[in-house]
């Protein structure tokens, strides 16, 4: 759970950034990602490349927490998350366990604000 609590007050998966939106077309078309094509990549364009696969799976369970859940999903290590797109059930697992971590993390603020008036 570590590295959720650190994604839980970054910034949304894509939020303020630049998309090429032909080379996301591109990437929505290919095949399955391996370690090879990954491996092929420049490592900032890897997280791109599995971002760009996460989001819509994650769009379709939780559609308004997508952003924040891929952005923590991508903190974890490349072969991990090569694991979840090929295994939908440990997918599904993370993104549950993600959203406990984001609601817990809401209680806390909502009780601290509770406690401040």
């Amino acid at each position: 759970k570590q590295w959720y609590q650190r994604r839980v007050r970054g910034t949304r998966y894509g939020q303020g950034a630049v998309r090429n939106p032909i080379m996301q077309a591109d990437l929505m078309n290919q095949e399955p990602l391996t370690p090879q094509v990954l491996n092929a990549a420049r490592p900032e364009e890897q997280k791109q490349m599995l971002g760009e696969k996460l989001y819509p799976i994650i769009q379709s369970m939780q559609p308004e927490l997508a952003g924040k859940i891929t952005g923590m999903l991508l903190e974890m290590e490349n072969s991990e998350i090569l694991h979840m797109l090929e295994d939908s059930a440990s997918l599904t697992s993370k993104v549950n366990e993600a959203v406990a971590v984001l609601q817990a993390h809401q209680q806390k603020l909502a009780d601290q604000q509770k406690i401040a008036k």
